[in-house]
This record gives structure tokens, sequence and C-alpha cells, in this order.
């Protein structure tokens, strides 16, 4: 028996050694694949647009511009300054957009040491000079904010590397800049309580809206109204070309698509995996209209003292290995801007094509209703959504589940599947941990997907029994 275990460590150690030694190679490789794909897509652009799109490959620069906002980048966070005539603004950014750095710099011990050399300098320098405050800008943003600060309305046009279709660009036959929302509720409008979905990323509401509402008992369909919003950049809500968005910019979205235009006053929230960052900071904001926040897996990593945040949870989430294959298909997501995009062009505007040759391999018995969400989306708000959101929110999130904690009073519930990939079930507990309260349920033999699809019957009732403890306790 000792001589099996031992042959397992060693098994194991040799898997992890080659798992690493293979990994090297094809990022390495895929390193120099993104920076040829970056000049490709400013030829094709050009040729195309007559424009070439920014890209974060653009070095850092020094500089106030014209346009208006600053990148102010401090200690791993970064807040776009925006000044106009009318208001101060903060958008906050992850500095995981424009500081993501290859494979070989990594692991050269040269680059490390001239960079922790040149953070000496100037940090040197800064003592030694002006008390002023330092400004670095990113060539990127200020690109990407330029004509903003004099009214621009959103940018309705699709890239020639974006889908047009007509289901894709739906929301550019509407007048109203609003996100999509499927409601559910009784005929009679007499609901006594809204519950809100919030889909993860690459998602749609069509992951709450074919799976749990029509198997909600008739009980439930009668006494709330259900809620269920594609996010903005997914799904049928606008996807504009010049958005950076942000928090601010996904919560504000909600607010005014689902609260104001439904005059939502108090409410349940539903949310899954990216969703439940958006979850948390919506709860914050109203904390006495919350009556219940369910989480599934939610992408809460607990960072050690002197790591930048943003670096290491995009580290965690995507890890630059080959296997498992969730975590090559994140690292891919995360780290590399142009061959994303390039799966975008690929995949998500031709989303039609794969989706008549699914249905035509599977003879039609199988739903498509994922692949709307996995396809309809831009590679500019999956991009900015992934850093922005999950990256970019990790200095804040220990202060909304502080705010959850001591303001709140409501039913907290995690789920998490516990065979889970993209998100490790460590996350839920460390939600846990700052939220005693807080129920985690582990789901056997389930992921980040079948942790609803599949098991939709029995998360309804539990949803339901949620509910009801939450009514009564109030």
């Amino acid at each position: 028996m000792a001589g099996m275990c031992k042959m397992g460590s060693v098994l194991k150690f040799i898997g992890g050694v080659l798992n690493k030694a293979v990994s090297f190679v094809v990022f390495s490789v895929l390193d120099l694949l993104d920076f040829i794909l970056c000049y490709g897509y400013k030829v094709a652009d050009f040729c195309i647009e007559a424009e070439w799109r920014p890209c974060y490959c653009s070095s850092a620069k020094e500089a106030i511009t014209s346009s208006g906002k600053i990148l102010v980048s401090e200690q791993g966070e970064s807040k776009i300054v925006s000044l106009n005539s009318s208001k101060l603004q903060l958008e906050d950014i992850s500095d995981t957009l424009y500081s993501r750095p290859s494979l070989v710099a990594e692991v050269s011990k040269l680059t490390v040491n001239e960079l922790k050399r040149f953070k000496l300098d100037g940090t040197a320098k800064t003592k030694k000079g002006s008390t002023r405050s330092t400004f670095t800008i990113n060539s990127i943003i200020v690109e990407m904010l330029q004509g903003k600060m004099v009214g621009r309305q959103l940018h309705h046009i699709p890239t020639w590397s974006d889908c047009d279709c007509k289901f894709c660009n739906s929301w550019t036959s509407s007048s109203k800049d609003t996100l999509y929302v499927k409601a559910q509720g009784p005929k009679d409008n007499k609901a006594r309580e809204d519950v809100i979905f919030i889909h993860g990323f690459i998602s749609s509401s069509a992951f709450w809206t074919e799976t749990l509402f029509p198997n909600f008992s008739n009980t439930a369909k009668s006494t709330y109204r259900f809620l269920a919003v594609d996010l903005l950049g997914f799904g049928r809500s606008p996807k504009p070309a010049d958005s950076l968005y942000t928090l601010r910019e996904h919560v504000g979205m909600i607010e005014k698509s689902v609260l104001e235009a439904y005059e939502v006053k108090s409410f349940h929230i539903v949310a899954h995996s990216l969703g439940c960052i958006l979850a948390l900071a919506l709860a914050v904001k109203h904390p006495g209209s919350i009556k219940s926040l369910t989480l599934l897996t939610p992408p809460y990593f607990l960072v050690p003292k002197g790591e930048a945040a943003t670096q290491y949870v995009m580290r965690k989430l995507a890890p630059r290995r080959v296997w498992p294959v969730m975590a090559f298909c994140t690292s891919l997501a995360c780290w590399y801007e142009h061959i994303s995009r390039t799966i975008c062009l690929v995949i998500c505007k031709n989303h039609r094509l794969w989706e008549f040759l699914t249905k035509l391999v599977t003879r039609n018995r199988v739903r498509t209703f994922l692949m709307e969400g996995f396809f309809c989306h831009t590679h500019n708000a999956a991009w900015h959504t992934l850093h922005n959101i999950i990256c970019g929110t990790s200095t804040k999130l220990d202060r909304y589940l502080d705010v959850v904690r001591d303001r709140m009073k409501c039913d907290v519930n995690i789920f998490h599947g516990k065979d889970d990939e993209v998100i490790p079930l460590e996350c839920s507990f460390n939600v846990q941990k700052k939220i005693p309260r807080a129920r985690v349920k582990v789901v056997e033999n389930k992921d980040h997907i079948t942790i609803v699809v599949g098991r939709q019957k029995v998360f309804a009732r539990e949803l339901e029994e949620i509910w009801n403890r939450s009514s009564r306790s109030h």
C-alpha cells in the first residue's frame, strides 16, 4: 500500500513537471503569435475601416492628453479620472488590461531585477523631486475615450470582426440604451416580491430563463416577478464599441434597466460567477432593499499581503497551463488580447453557422440556449468585462463583503459545484469566512455550468425555500 502511494506521488510529480514544461513552450509560442496578430489586426482594421483600433500592446505614457481623462495608477489599482464641465467621474479599470508580461519575461531573473531597480529608482526620484502626485496614462485608454468628453452617443456600428446579425444587434433598433430584460410574473402585475437574476461571464439571461423559469412552482410564479437581465455587452443587450465595461457602467445599467424601469423597491438576487461581483456591488448600493443573496461560484480570492491584487487574481484564474483544459481556455481569454479577438472572430461572428452545424450533427436533440450566451458578445465587451470586473474589483470585494456582514441582515446562500475547474471551491468558503452567517452548499459531481444546468428542478425548489425563509424573517 505504501509503495502504491509512493508511486502515485512520483507520477503526480512527473505529470506536474511535464505540464509546466509543455505549458512554457506552448505559451511562449502564443506570446509570439499574439504579438504578430497585433500588427495583423492593425493592417486589417486600417484596410477595412480606414482606421485601426487601439490595443493594449501600447506602452504607458506619462502625460495628460486632450481627452480630459487621465489614468491614475497606484499599488495595482487604477482609476480613470474624467474631467468635464459638470462633474468629476472615477471609472475603475484593471491594470491587468495593459500589464500582462510574457511568460519568458516573467521567468527571466534579469527582467525581474531590472523591474525592481527601475521601481526603486522611480521611488527615489519621486521623493527627491516635486511633491505633486504622479499620473501615468495608458494610450489605449485615452484613444478609447476620445470623443466621450463632447457627449458622443454610444457607438452602435459593429466592427468588421463582430457579428452583424439582427439578433446580436437588435439593441440598435431601439431608441433606449437599456439592457435586455426577460420578465416573468403574474399577469395582473400583483407580484409580492421581485427576484433579479444576473448571469456570469460570456453568458446571457437564457442561462436562467431556459432552466429555472419553467421549473418554478405555480405558487412561486404567482408570488414573484422574475427579472433576468442580459449584461452590458452580452446577449441582446447593447454592445457599445466605445465602452470600457467598468463596474460603474455594468451596475449603472442594471439600475437603469431593472430597478428604475420596473420600479423595483426590494428584491432577492440570484447570481452566477462574475455576476456575483455585480450582485455584491448592487447590494452595497442598495443595502436596505436586499431580501436575500444567492451566489453561485463567487470568484473571491484571498490575496496575500504584499501581492498586487489584480495581478494575483488574474494568475489564479488563468495560470497559463495547458492542463486542465479550462485553465488553458481561461488563460487564452485573460492573457492574449489578439488571440482572444481571433477566437471571437471565428466563433462569435459565425455563430449562426456553428448553431446550424450543432443542430445538424445532434439532429436537433440539443437545445442551444447555452450557445446563445457563449456566442452573442463582442470581443471588446468580453475582454474589458473579464479584466475590469473579475480582476479589477479584487481590491473592492473585501469592503463589499464587510458591508453585507455588518450592515445587512439578508439571508446569504452560496452554491458551488465540487468539480468546478473555473472557480476553485475555496472561493465560496472564503466568502463564508467574511460572512459567517452565509450557508455554503457543495454539490457533488457538478461543475461551473451543471451547478444549474441538469439540476434546474432541484435548484428551483432550493431557491423557493430560500425566498420563503427570507420573507418570513422579514
